[in-house]
């Protein structure tokens, strides 16, 4: 068995599949993935809500998920192996932020930059919400920032499998096997082996943490839990984009019944690792708030629940990427907050950017790099969902 390569990526999910394929397609570097959980079963990625969007407060997050979606659009044609083309089945349903009066100045604010980068998006005020989707109760709200293209849903298991079929089609190899260390030219595994190279990436997920800590670097990221609920109802909705509630509740359509969810308080998010779902949230917090904000959803019944994870930079929710100033050939794409999927083509661009020739040349992501961080300066994500 080989024990030496030019890259290894620690970590087989979304973001380290898309690096993997993008250096693979470049050519001239020997690339090896190790995924400690070869069947994904637990990973962000396929426990994910598997969404997509233009609207957030970060530049950098909207260039992202934009190059994010063009990529999905022609993924079919991308990722083809042998005349195979994969179907992430992506279906541009569209995302809706709602705003009380109170949250209308951030809602401006946000959407100004959005539209700035180029952003599909437009703003409705109430009566125009009202009118486009008369299911709503608008009351209570002054508007609603709505995404006419580019924002939607996919199959995320799809989508990572087709990034890793692709780059081991292009020579990239993957081994199951789990990383326990990082040395100063090798990564250490739980067998006790050692692949030598001359680069890592840290795509660990949860797991980068302790994996960043063995090189001797903190890592401000935390494991929190997120809980997604599959719901039907007999309401009629027609066309329903992804709606952001300004409670924090969200709801899409999914085949013939919905998904929802609501990131719990501070005091109640504790750093997670279970997968364990509080049930008792559908009756106490996410059928109320539904049927509140959909009166048609008074109706609705549950039908299932599961538990994923995010990775979460508490310094301002934004992934840290790129070298550390103490390791130049440790490269980290962590604490995506959510965010990971949906921009895991615009990350594996720029890390085989980084590794190819040591700086971006598509996207210039240098702020989201170590910099802000060591220097405790956050560049904030104001739409985190």
């Amino acid at each position: 068995m080989r024990d030496k390569f030019d890259v290894v990526i620690v970590g087989g999910a979304a973001v380290g599949s898309a690096a993997a394929y993008f250096l693979a397609r470049a050519g001239g570097l020997s690339v090896l993935v190790i995924e400690r959980d070869p069947s994904y079963r637990d990973c962000a990625t396929t426990r994910s809500l598997a969404s997509i969007r233009h609207q957030f407060s970060t530049p950098e997050n909207i260039r992202m998920s934009m190059f994010g979606t063009t990529f999905m659009r022609r993924a079919h044609e991308e990722l083809a192996v042998d005349g195979l083309a994969p179907d992430i089945a992506f279906r541009e349903g569209g995302y809706l932020f709602l705003a009380t009066p109170e949250g209308l100045p951030v809602l401006q604010q946000n959407h100004a930059t959005q539209r700035a980068e180029g952003a599909d998006v437009v703003l409705l005020d109430r009566d125009g919400l009202g009118a486009r989707f008369p299911w709503l109760a608008t009351q209570d709200l002054a508007a609603g920032s709505l995404g006419l293209s580019g924002e939607g849903w996919l199959d995320a298991h799809a989508l990572m499998h087709a990034f890793r079929r692709k780059a081991i089609a292009l020579g990239a190899e993957y081994r199951a096997a789990e990383a326990v260390a990082l040395d100063a030219d090798a990564v250490r595994l739980a067998d006790g082996r050692r692949v030598a190279c001359g680069l890592v990436i840290n795509a660990a997920g949860t797991g980068a943490v302790a994996l960043a800590r063995t090189a001797g670097i903190h890592l401000p990221v935390h494991s929190r839990k997120r809980c997604v609920f599959q719901f039907r109802s007999p309401a009629a909705l027609g066309p329903c984009p992804l709606v952001i509630d300004p409670t924090g509740l969200y709801f899409r359509p999914e085949g013939d019944g919905y998904l929802c969810g609501i990131a719990p308080p501070e005091a109640e998010d504790p750093e997670c690792h279970d997968f364990e779902v509080p049930l008792h949230w559908w009756e106490e917090r996410l059928w109320p708030a539904l049927a509140q904000r959909v009166p048609g959803f008074e109706a609705a019944r549950l039908l299932s629940a599961w538990a994923g994870h995010y990775d979460v930079n508490h310094l301002d929710a934004n992934v840290i990427l790129g070298p550390h100033p103490d390791r130049p050939g440790l490269l980290f794409a962590n604490g995506f907050s959510g965010h990971g999927l949906q921009q895991s083509p615009a990350i594996g661009r720029a890390l085989s950017e980084l590794a190819l020739h040591g700086g971006f040349r598509t996207l210039d992501l240098s702020r989201l790099g170590w910099a802000r961080v060591l220097a405790n300066q956050p560049l904030r994500e104001r739409n985190v969902v």
